[in-house]
């Protein structure tokens, strides 16, 4: 594995079918650990061709280094999955990848996120909390009825009203 320095040496791109195998065995070794896996090649490749989901892949050189996994709706927005391999993490990978698909939320008039992530994971839980996601409840038995999951939501019309031109605010 190719260790880069900084966040430049990381590259963003959509994912192409033949990701599907390494994001899918991503997802079971670092997000899905004891639990079945769901995050099959078949499920994965499905939303890379599904046109109302995007799989974004960062790479350094040519090697999967994260993923994400996000579906859109006319008003809101989920991320299925987030995962960075552990060689390149505290590099800023998992919040690129997170602020590509919040801009492109906004983009297409989608301003509101959701998302679910284990109550245990105390680690995840701050991440989300420091990219201005807020925990809207607890979720008992969410993942196989074992384990229990957070929901945070982040909306994103803030991001908006800073996008626009000449420091301009859109009335929502």
């Amino acid at each position: 594995m190719a260790t880069p320095k900084t966040i430049s040496d990381v590259t963003l791109r959509l994912a192409h079918p033949r990701d599907a195998t390494t994001i899918a065995h991503m997802s079971k070794r670092l997000i899905e650990v004891g639990l079945p896996w769901s995050w099959t090649p078949e499920r994965v490749a499905m939303h890379i061709r599904h046109r109302e989901s995007v799989v974004l892949t960062a790479r350094v050189g040519g090697e999967l280094a994260g993923f994400a996994i996000m579906q859109f709706s006319d008003t809101t927005a989920h991320l299925d999955l987030l995962a960075v391999d552990p060689t390149y993490e505290r590099l800023g990978i998992g919040r690129c990848l997170v602020e590509w698909l919040e801009e492109t939320a906004v983009t297409a008039g989608t301003f509101v996120i959701a998302l679910e992530v284990r109550a245990a994971n105390v680690g995840a839980r701050w991440f989300y909390s420091r990219l201005g996601y807020r925990k809207v409840r607890l979720i008992t038995g969410y993942y196989c009825r074992v384990e229990n999951a957070v929901q945070m939501v982040r909306d994103l019309r803030v991001i908006r009203a800073r996008m626009l031109p000449n420091n301009s605010f859109e009335r929502q």
